[in-house]
């Protein structure tokens, strides 16, 4: 399903849908210290309830499974979660396909509500207070974005070539105004950076399952960037490297009268 804001890529619609296959095989990329410190900070953990908004293919309930939560995945997405699915078997995660804007749960329902990599996306008149109403007095919620370093010589090569055949994409810009935007009082907010393995191959697939690549580009640039895009790696880059990442932890404690 197509999505357009205004605020995201001058308002040119894209849609994750588009990238699901590649998205499930190349996006499992969160590191295990990531799911660790959630579990620390006692998010996940047995005796939850998670209701994770914006799923896609279910990486962020599928790599805290073991942790104990229960947990539930929205997207909006048929195709994403056609992946999430078969990428659960065998774990107890429900999954719906709905908006965040149109979902629909009983109050006090979830101990904790995450949003990874996917908040900017939404309607925040509507989703705010549909969070708030979801979570158990004292609950959680939680927001994820990890980004890797645009400085680093790959990174950069890789977003100019986004750019050269995409103008309309503006990669990270509406995540890094979602940071510095709070609709919940003190945040906590915690950054962990890692080195995370690629070869070029699965770099390459990364960069084709971003927004501004399979999502938004049609069959002629998608072409393109295919070609180009393993050309450069070809000539420039080894074939096992590490890319430096950041994620950032934004969590509100929910109080309730």
């Amino acid at each position: 399903m197509e999505i357009s804001k205004p605020s995201i890529d001058e308002g040119a619609a894209f849609d994750f849908g588009r990238t699901s296959e590649v998205y499930a095989k190349y996006r499992d990329i969160y590191p295990a210290c990531m799911f660790e410190r959630l579990s620390e900070l006692g998010i996940g953990i047995t005796g939850q309830r998670v209701l994770d908004l914006g799923t896609g293919t279910g990486v962020l309930p599928r790599g805290m499974y073991h942790y104990g939560a229960r947990w539930t995945g929205t997207d909006i997405s048929e195709n994403q979660i056609a992946q999430a699915r078969r990428l659960s078997e065998g774990k107890s995660i429900e999954y719906l396909v709905c908006s965040a804007e149109e979902m629909n749960f009983a109050d006090d329902s979830f101990n904790v509500v995450t949003a990874a990599q996917c908040f900017w996306y939404f309607e925040p008149g509507i989703v705010v207070p549909k969070i708030r109403r979801f979570l158990k007095p004292d609950g959680v919620f939680l927001k994820i974005y990890m980004s890797y370093v645009k400085e680093e010589p790959i990174t950069h090569d890789s977003n100019s070539l986004v750019r050269k055949i995409n103008g309309n994409w503006s990669g990270g810009n509406p995540a890094i105004a979602d940071l510095k935007t709070h609709y919940f009082d003190d945040p906590q907010t915690e950054i962990i950076e890692a080195d995370l393995p690629f070869t070029r191959e699965t770099w390459h697939g990364r960069m084709l399952s971003s927004r501004g690549v399979l999502a938004a580009m049609n069959e002629e640039q998608i072409r393109q960037f295919d070609m180009e895009h393993r050309q450069m790696l070809e000539e420039k880059y080894p074939e096992h490297f590490k890319v430096r990442h950041k994620i950032f932890l934004t969590s509100y404690r929910i109080t309730k009268p």
